[in-house]
């Protein structure tokens, strides 16, 4: 199969770009879309139980988003640098994307708070600004940080939780899994009383979430790897549910990613461990039979994930829909179910 980068782009009006959160959560739009016949309709989310059946599974990704954006400054010049922390490699130890990663160099050490609470050390200089830092106390840094808002959001955001979903519980991500954002605890109790299983698992979402691929064959694009577990328990349940031919439906992408990666050997076993499994059209998926996703980035990883679940040609067509519908896109933006 011939794949370019470039079928994975679009134009977007940038005041189609959600900058808040739409309140309540679960008054955001659904578009609803039938991979069978290619049909859309035009719904609001919190009418998503409506599409569900008794005995299906939903899977969320219940990662937190931790406050990893930090000041500092280098130790002796002053320099201002800004630091955002991207996985946790060990204690203390960090990969980050510093600016300007041209002053930051190996064996610099970086101040952290007034009153110098913390410092950083930098162990090692990688790719396009990151660095490996270790820092001499971690437990200060959520102290000392706040939440990273992706590039394109330039409004503050009043309520920090409301980058969170109502469910997220494990810390570590940069940024939020966005399509859970739509749940509400009463929604996900409808859903539950629907006689849907609802099952959690963790993915911490790293930074490709923040950056298009640049290479024009996306095969040779080196996808950000992140952390992740499914526990024995949730395993098992999925596996049931696929003996039980009943389906399994994934909320995000990061969820889709989780439980694919568990079923590379065609069994769904317990993960905990490192994904760097990247999905391109071709892919054949083995766990996930519907998914709700919000609305990407153009020549995204995230693009490309569902381009290969739906098709690239209908996925085409749902983009167009959108913004002929005026949706709105991206982390804050809109959603669609796709069955």
């Amino acid at each position: 199969m011939s794949l370019h980068t470039s079928d994975f782009n679009y134009d977007l009006p940038p005041k189609m770009i959600a900058q808040t959160p739409i309140e309540p959560r679960d008054a955001a739009r659904l578009m609803v879309v039938d991979r069978a016949t290619g049909a859309l309709q035009h719904r609001r989310f919190r009418e998503l139980p409506g599409f569900l059946r008794p005995g299906d599974v939903m899977v969320f990704n219940d990662s937190r988003v931790i406050p990893a954006r930090l000041a500092g400054k280098k130790s002796g010049t002053g320099g201002e640098v800004e630091i955002l922390l991207l996985r946790r490699l060990e204690s203390c130890i960090w990969e980050a994307l510093v600016k300007p990663a041209r002053r930051v160099r190996k064996g610099m050490t970086l101040d952290l708070g007034t009153d110098v609470a913390v410092q950083a050390v930098v162990l090692s200089e990688g790719e396009a600004g990151i660095r490996t830092l270790r820092f001499s106390n971690e437990s200060c840094l959520p102290a000392l940080g706040e939440i990273a808002l992706p590039p394109y959001i330039h409004e503050p955001l009043e309520k920090p939780e409301r980058y969170q979903t109502v469910y997220a519980e494990k810390p570590g991500s940069v940024a939020a899994p966005t399509a859970g954002l739509h749940f509400t605890p009463q929604l996900l109790q409808r859903v539950r009383d629907k006689g849907v299983k609802c099952l959690f698992v963790t993915l911490h979402v790293g930074l490709d979430t923040f950056r298009p691929v640049q290479e024009e064959d996306p095969r040779k694009h080196r996808i950000h790897r992140e952390y992740g577990v499914i526990t024995e328990e949730v395993a098992s349940e999925l596996a049931r549910a696929k003996a039980e031919g009943r389906r399994v439906v994934s909320v995000g992408t990061t969820s889709v990613r989780m439980v694919e990666a568990a079923a590379q050997t065609g069994d769904i076993l317990p993960f905990d461990g490192w994904v760097d499994l990247f999905i391109l059209p071709g892919y054949r998926f083995k766990v996930v039979d519907a998914m709700v996703t919000n609305f990407h980035l153009p020549r995204s990883t995230l693009l490309m994930l569902v381009s290969a679940f739906a098709g690239k040609e209908l996925i085409q067509k749902v983009y167009r829909e959108a913004i002929k519908e005026k949706y709105r896109f991206y982390s804050f933006g809109d959603a669609m179910l796709i069955l």
